[in-house]
């Protein structure tokens, strides 16, 4: 059961102790550095500043500061920032850019680290910024806890940095009980692993059916879209990331379209050139705040529509919104997912057209998915809490076998 710590194989049943909080709260900082892991974080950094053992400190990094978007704006409108980390640089996106913001990003985090002196330093998922914020803390000699550790992507570079933040972290904090296997299996302490659920299911009930007036706020206006695209580079060249995108909105031909923007990895330049290229047919926008772009698939979903692309959000914020997807490319390869999913074949205009008529065809109204139940910031909250960052044991990191 989700919360319970490990749920996984009998034999690998958690038999350490439990550490009993310190007094007066723990300073917990929580590194975000994108908007799409930012809305991850924000029930988790809710549940932190709500409890009572807890003190929250924000950092935003990375490229959350990269212009024009700087949806490090949107961080500010939740959270006092406590601390800001640039790294990368406009325009710099190969992977030796991304090498040496990672490099920026320690050192950088080393300052931030020793003018606030945490208990624990939060971090989530795979990217640049929560792999330099964990060698940091690490290296450092501060615990760290890993959410969304475990998972499987295996079509992109990121891949290595989720399992090596899994190695430099002390608590680990997974969505699923697969992750959490996984985890164990890299020898990690299973008294150390709590399955708490993905936090990008929590809050989803509470957001309510974009308006037309909301909507049209940050698209200029135009009609409800058919279909939500969201392609992601997956780390290739920039011009096979353009064909890709390409073919996907081809194959949308005759549908009206709405697609936003990639995040900032290495190929981003081809897919926004495929956008940019695309004409009337596809509304561009740059960034939708996270209540908006669940609000947008919640109204897509009512109509019949389909989301396209190959963002995690396909398989977890989607499915418990019982949206059709259509996954493309190697970029989520591995990881879970639920009925909502239908994966393209190939990387071409006729494969994503199969796909997507499978899509518009499936009946959701049975489906589940393994994410969780819409708990996973308290669980997470309460796992720091009760978790003592002084223990001797807890930052002598050690292989354990299973």
């Amino acid at each position: 059961m989700i919360g319970d710590g490990w749920n996984g194989d009998p034999s690998l049943r958690p038999s350490g102790p439990e550490h009993e909080p310190a007094r007066g709260p723990r300073k917990v900082m929580v590194v975000t550095g994108s908007r799409a892991e930012f809305g991850l974080l924000t029930p988790v950094m809710r549940a932190i500043e709500a409890h009572a053992g807890l003190e929250l400190i924000v950092v935003a990094a990375g490229s959350h500061l990269i212009p024009p978007a700087l949806t490090f704006r949107d961080v500010k409108k939740l959270f006092a920032v406590a601390d800001s980390v640039p790294m990368q640089k406009p325009g710099r996106a190969t992977r030796l850019d991304d090498a040496a913001a990672t490099g920026r990003g320690i050192e950088r985090f080393a300052r931030t680290l020793a003018a606030h002196q945490p208990d624990w330093v939060v971090v989530l998922g795979d990217r640049i910024e929560a792999f330099a914020a964990a060698s940091a803390a690490c290296i450092g000699g501060y615990a760290v806890a890993h959410l969304h550790g475990g998972d499987r992507a295996e079509g992109i570079a990121d891949e290595a940095m989720r399992h090596a933040i899994t190695k430099l972290s002390h608590l680990h904090l997974p969505a699923t009980t697969e992750s959490a296997g996984r985890i164990v299996r890299m020898g990690e302490p299973p008294h150390r692993v709590v399955v708490v659920g993905s936090p990008a299911i929590d809050g989803l009930d509470a957001i309510e059916s974009v308006s037309d007036a909301v909507l049209s706020g940050y698209t200029g206006g135009g009609e409800l879209p058919d279909a939500v695209v969201l392609m992601h580079p997956a780390g290739r060249d920039a011009e096979t990331e353009e064909a890709v995108t390409a073919a996907a909105l081809e194959a949308l031909e005759g549908a009206r379209v709405l697609a936003l923007h990639p995040n900032h990895d290495p190929g981003r330049d081809g897919v926004v050139r495929a956008l940019t290229a695309a004409g009337d047919q596809v509304h561009v926008v740059e960034h939708l705040p996270r209540e908006v772009f669940i609000g947008l698939l919640k109204r897509v979903q009512s109509t019949g529509g389909v989301l396209v692309g190959n963002s995690s959000a396909g398989l977890i914020e989607a499915a418990a919104l019982r949206l059709p997807v259509v996954n493309i490319g190697p970029r989520q390869a591995g990881r879970e997912r639920a009925g909502n999913v239908v994966d393209a074949a190939h990387e071409s205009v006729d494969a994503v057209r199969g796909a997507l008529k499978r899509a518009r065809s499936l009946d959701l109204a049975a489906m589940t998915h393994p994410y969780g139940d819409g708990r996973a910031g308290e669980r997470a909250a309460a796992a720091i809490a009760s978790a003592d960052p002084r223990d001797p044991g807890l930052l002598r990191k050690r292989f354990v076998d299973a």
